[in-house]
């Protein structure tokens, strides 16, 4: 499967963190999701994606174009919406969609009325007088206003309220399954991931703990719930997370098809119990134990 993104050892220092060896990779016409606490490195990985700051080190080809040498051609092709949305506040609606068109080969004015209206944007409202969750539904209708190939979304959903983020999420779903679209979006809001993504990354302090697919990460972490003396002591040793409780104790592993076969007979006899555990166990526990694997 041909690569978007491919983003290579991505290093960037600043006085308090520093972004360190960070890879990316998005096949074309999936979802990936970037995970983690704030002040992990999102927002920074994102910046350098989008060329607002210059990496140390590292490297970055988007859609087999070198971001250094091509940065024009493409940003033509990528729909992007930060946290932030910084538009002129006492400019109306579709005046910024007339002043942003003039930087896209393919925008499509029909098609920016048209979101306009699904999203139930007045282009004759100052953009000031938006609320935070219409600014960012006039971001998403820029974006999509010009046929990108690649969003990237530097998480576009805080703050929301559920019904906003429910549209938002579904319009990259279909960007996704009707148009072979591609999709960076960096959240903390584990549940939007769930929804959406195909691929997760997990950042924490600056690197990339983990990079998988979603399906194969819920399938081999797992929370085991075990009584005294019920597990081979390797096996909880290898466990993360592990906390004493009055009935026993609990943990969890990332390598649930390994282990599998040695808790079946304690399954069997009730001593041991597996649940599966949700993305921000996963990244609780890259956070608690400050493991890379």
């Amino acid at each position: 499967m041909d690569s978007v993104l491919e983003a290579t050892g991505l290093t960037k220092r600043y006085r308090a963190f520093a972004l360190d060896g960070v890879s990316l990779e998005i096949p074309k016409g999936t979802i990936l999701g970037l995970i983690g606490p704030n002040g992990a490195g999102k927002t920074t990985a994102i910046r350098l994606l989008m060329k607002m700051a210059r990496p140390d080190a590292g490297s970055i080809r988007i859609f087999g174009l070198c971001l250094e040498r091509d940065e024009v051609a493409i940003k033509n092709r990528i729909g992007y919406v930060g946290e932030e949305q910084l538009y002129y506040m006492n400019k109306r609606v579709s005046w910024t969609g007339r002043f942003v068109s003039r930087y896209f080969e393919r925008w499509d004015q029909p098609l920016f009325d048209r979101l306009l209206e699904e999203f139930e944007l007045d282009p004759s409202q100052k953009v000031g007088k938006l609320s935070k969750g219409m600014k960012v539904k006039l971001s998403f209708a820029i974006a999509f206003a010009h046929h990108p190939d690649l969003m990237i979304l530097d998480e576009p959903t805080a703050g929301l309220d559920p019904v906003i983020r429910r549209e938002m999420l579904d319009r990259l779903l279909a960007f996704r399954d009707e148009r072979d679209g591609s999709v960076l979006i960096s959240s903390h809001i584990t549940d939007d991931i769930v929804r959406i993504a195909d691929h997760v990354a997990f950042i924490v302090d600056g690197r990339i703990a983990i990079h998988a697919e979603k399906d194969e990460i819920l399938s081999q972490w797992k929370r085991v719930h075990f009584r005294p003396g019920s597990l081979d002591g390797a096996i909880v040793s290898g466990l993360r997370c592990v906390e004493a409780h009055a009935f026993g104790s609990t943990g969890v592993t990332n390598r649930y098809g390994d282990v599998a076969p040695m808790l079946s007979g304690p399954i069997a006899s009730g001593d041991v119990r597996v649940e599966n555990v949700s993305l921000d166990d996963v990244l609780i526990a890259f956070v608690r134990d400050g493991r890379d694997r």
